[in-house]
């Protein structure tokens, strides 16, 4: 444990160690520890960049199928047709690593993941909404305009695939646009501020599905990582 404490003081750059990660997330020592294992296997540098992060991201989704141009055959040689059938997770990648690096630097040090993880799994709904207006909020202006929207919905359904059931309508992304943004943006300034996203998606809880699709976003964030 001492070992693993000093090791991670000198990847990652982070003296306090494990006792200061514990105060500032939900995770137990433990779990830091086991989780920090498992970032270092896949990150020996204790740091990841977007290109290794869409990696691995690719490997929760291998419906999505060519990514980058590449069969990803996660299944079985004869899976690979219906895989290559399906878009890729890429793109969500892309804004989810994005998310995850807080500095705006290019590269995802393991603190940076433990603690959006902290959030996606065990934080509360605000915490959880705070965090995925952070991830609409791709150019980081504090604001949520309709095209920012529409580039996460559509790498959304492009994750999801073409041949889900039912079948996703070819305009789809764009008529869920048209409605979250309508219920979200409360005084039609043409933008979402983090209050009326927060506002929004609390009021729809139990009435709406724009609540149950941000959910969905948050449940895309974490993928496999924390198995």
């Amino acid at each position: 444990k001492i070992e693993d404490e000093l090791e991670m003081t000198t990847v990652c750059h982070r003296p306090e160690g494990l006792e200061q990660l514990e105060a500032q997330t939900n995770f137990t020592k433990r779990e830091l520890q086991v989780l920090y294992r498992g970032f270092k296997n896949e990150c020996p540098s204790g740091v990841v960049n977007e290109e290794t992060f869409k990696q691995i991201y690719a490997q929760f989704f291998p419906h999505g199928g060519c990514f980058e141009g590449r069969c990803q055959d996660f299944a079985s040689p004869s899976a690979v047709p219906a895989l290559c059938a399906f878009p890729d997770a890429s793109m969500y990648a892309h804004y989810l690593f994005n998310a995850f690096d807080t500095a705006q630097n290019g590269s995802v040090k393991f603190e940076d993941f433990v603690m959006a993880l902290s959030i996606l799994l065990r934080g509360t709904v605000h915490e959880k909404l705070r965090w995925t207006f952070n991830l609409y909020d791709i150019n980081k202006d504090g604001y949520i305009n309709k095209e920012e929207m529409m580039d996460i919905v559509k790498a959304i359904y492009d994750m999801m695939g073409k041949y889900t059931y039912p079948v996703l309508k070819e305009d789809a992304p764009r008529q869920h646009v048209e409605v979250f943004f309508q219920k979200m943006d409360k005084n039609k300034d043409g933008v979402v501020t983090l209050d009326e996203f927060i506002e929004s998606c609390q009021e729809s809880v139990n009435s709406l599905p724009l609540f149950g699709f941000v959910s969905f976003c948050c449940h895309s964030c974490t993928g496999s990582w924390a198995d």
